[in-house]
């Protein structure tokens, strides 16, 4: 069990996130004492898309490939169309997802980073929600979809959308304090 004022919280993101899926996360985390760090496919800086146009910019920590999972207690995967899908065509960012679903810590994925966790073969035999749109995907992959705000399989926290942020984010919390899930194969 680790409380969240002594977590280490790790969110994996490229350009073009969901500007508040990354933001309400990193924001919330941080306000309620966790140490929350940025990792991408690059270094520097990457940007948002923020509804309809490019937003602002966050500094990425660490590279993908760099990323040591027991270096933290849980991994945040922010949706939008176009972030995961080129996390997902990344072999570094999608064995940071295989790393953390592996070591039974918990992993959230928000609206579209749910494609993510189907590349990463993580939601055979699981329940999990999404962005409505890749519900096909999610189910094509070997998951129960569920319509709710926030759906929990032994650690693997999926959600729909930004209006969804504020239980996601309780979700992440209550799920870092239990701690490790010994999670079935997948």
């Amino acid at each position: 069990m680790t409380a969240i004022e002594s977590a280490s919280i790790l969110i994996l993101a490229t350009n073009g996130y969901e500007r508040s899926e990354l933001r309400v996360p990193l924001d919330e985390l941080r306000k309620r004492g966790a140490d929350v760090k940025i990792a991408s496919i690059k270094t520097g800086e990457i940007k948002s898309w923020d509804r309809t146009d490019w937003g602002d910019t966050v500094p990425v920590d660490l590279e993908a490939r760099n990323v040591r999972p027991e270096e933290f207690d849980a991994l945040v995967l922010p949706g939008g169309r176009i972030n995961p899908d080129l996390l997902r065509a990344s072999e570094d960012a999608v064995r940071v997802v295989r790393d953390f679903v592996k070591s039974g810590k918990p992993v959230a994925a928000i609206c579209h980073g749910p494609w993510l966790l189907v590349e990463a073969d993580a939601l055979r035999g699981r329940k999990a929600t999404s962005y409505p749109s890749i519900r096909t995907d999610i189910r094509n992959a070997g998951a129960s979809w569920k319509d709710e705000a926030v759906v929990v399989d032994e650690g693997i926290i999926t959600s729909r959308s930004p209006a969804d942020l504020p239980q996601f984010v309780d979700k992440i919390v209550e799920e870092v304090r239990e701690g490790r899930h010994n999670r079935r194969a997948a």
